[in-house]
């Protein structure tokens, strides 16, 4: 019986073991979200991810529609969360706003990206 089900045992772990191997940690979703108009401005950004993320190596930044940066340059872990970021920001006014980060994931892999979001009056 135990031959039967080897050819299918193996097939599964050729199939599972990339995956796991090639994890990233991509964006989820945030908060602000991404292209969302919000107010009040909020005095920080959450990054949700689908990996862990190393704190150490990922950076965040928040720029106003005129370029000057507004988060606190600091990224943090959730407490027991791994795999969300929080972001301090400086106090917004209402406009626009652009986020840029790059990600480590716990396993080493690197991911990026840019979204924007508006705070409005």
């Amino acid at each position: 019986m135990s031959r039967r089900y080897g050819p299918i045992a193996a097939l599964v772990l050729c199939v599972a073991l990339p995956r796991a191997v090639q994890a990233h940690a991509f964006l989820l979703k945030s908060d602000p979200a991404v292209g969302a108009t919000v107010s009040p401005a909020p005095a920080q950004m959450t990054m949700q991810y689908s990996e862990g993320v190393e704190p150490l190596f990922t950076t965040v930044e928040v720029h106003d529609a005129s370029g000057v940066r507004v988060d606190a340059g600091t990224v943090k872990t959730a407490p027991n969360d791994p795999k969300t970021l929080l972001v301090a920001l400086k106090p917004l006014k209402p406009g626009d706003y652009s986020v840029e980060w790059h990600a480590t994931s716990v396993d080493t892999h690197k991911t990026q990206g840019k979204f924007s979001f508006t705070v409005a009056p």
